[in-house]
């Protein structure tokens, strides 16, 4: 990879994409960012101004699969050198509330248009995209899908098997339990896990906004060999390749 390059995000507007937004700015490696939002995100145009960063938002109204397909491929056209995706798109805590089809418009056929995009460019090799701790296509459909349930672990598992076949040779799979510094994650939880983590499984350990986007900005730095999944362990092992 050369020093410096472009990156094309997805998913910027929550809180995960807010996060690696600023950390795609800080890192200063990222030449222009381009984000493909329904809606404008005033503040981090702001936020990349001041730093001296170029940040192009591509609006996609409808943010329907065809249309976002075909929106990430145009943007790419523009950019100079090498290309990264990075993708958090993903419904957050109103799963619970949604049909399964629901969801899977969003994590499944959301991603894997984006994904397709991002191959179809011919110029992008590799994409960081996050899931969630325990995603499985095979577990059971049915059920309640809120997070940490069959239904959600199967919509998560098909959305990462969506973007390995729609998407560039290499994908890097990012699966954090529950996230710090999350709009969705309740506030008594954030004191109390990480107090436990002493007794949580490695791959299941709290882990916060900032620790999931420089692990993601880390593979995006220095593309792996080969698709991989990455989760507590390995996202923290990640984290202290970079500059603090």
């Amino acid at each position: 990879m050369s020093s410096t390059q472009a990156a094309v995000v997805l998913g910027a507007s929550g809180s995960v994409g807010h996060a690696l937004i600023k950390e795609l700015i800080r890192n200063g490696s990222f030449k222009p960012i381009v984000t493909l939002v329904r809606r404008s995100q005033p503040e981090q145009v702001a936020m990349a101004r001041d730093a001296g960063v170029e940040l192009r938002e591509r609006l996609v109204p409808g943010m329907d699969p065809a249309g976002l397909a075909t929106a990430t491929t145009e943007a790419i056209r523009f950019l100079e050198g090498d290309i990264v995706g990075l993708s958090v798109l993903g419904v957050g805590a109103g799963t619970a509330k949604l049909k399964i089809d629901e969801h899977r418009a969003v994590d499944v056929r959301l991603n894997a248009a984006f994904a397709r995009g991002l191959k179809a460019s011919g110029r992008v090799k590799h994409l960081a995209f996050m899931s969630a701790a325990g995603a499985d296509p095979t577990a059971a459909a049915t059920g309640p899908g809120v997070a940490g349930m069959a239904r959600y672990a199967r919509v998560k598992g098909e959305a990462e098997e969506a973007v390995k076949e729609s998407g560039p040779a290499v994908v890097s799979i990012f699966r954090p339990a529950m996230i710090i510094g999350s709009q969705h994650t309740p506030w008594l939880l954030e004191k109390v896990l990480p107090a436990l983590s002493f007794v949580t499984p490695a791959k299941y350990k709290s882990i916060t906004v900032e620790q999931i986007a420089r692990a993601m900005i880390a593979t995006s730095l220095n593309t792996p060999a080969k698709s991989g999944i990455y989760h507590y362990p390995e996202m923290t092992a990640l984290n202290a390749r970079l500059p603090a």
